[in-house]
């Protein structure tokens, strides 16, 4: 399970800041995650207690928000939102884009105490 071994990766990051932040226990945790990461919320969120289990995130809640794709055209130079399986430019219609976010899992925030 692919996302098991995410949520172990992110409770290795959240315990030393933690660490760091003399913090006692974890509130909360929020994610970001894009529709091109790869990254599938609900496995994620099922996969979140059995990592959680022990450290001092074990009763944090869990907050996870959808990024937007954005796309940069290499013809106009806009940056537009795109759909996810349809990476054209929102100016021109162009589909020689690059993706500029929407593929990230990023740990936005953490709730101390």
């Amino acid at each position: 399970m692919h996302e098991l071994s995410l949520c172990l990766s992110l409770m290795q990051q959240v315990e030393t800041i933690a660490a760091e932040q003399n913090a006692a226990r974890v509130i909360r945790i929020t994610l970001s995650i894009g529709p091109l990461s790869g990254v599938e919320p609900d496995l994620l969120q099922h996969a979140y207690p059995l990592a959680t289990a022990g450290t001092v995130a074990e009763d944090a809640e869990l907050i996870i928000e959808t990024a937007d794709v954005v796309v940069r055209c290499s013809q106009c130079g806009s940056e537009t939102s795109a759909a996810p399986n349809k990476l054209l430019c929102g100016s021109c219609g162009d589909f020689r884009t690059r993706v500029v976010s929407g593929d990230e899992l990023t740990l936005m925030r953490l709730e101390l105490d």
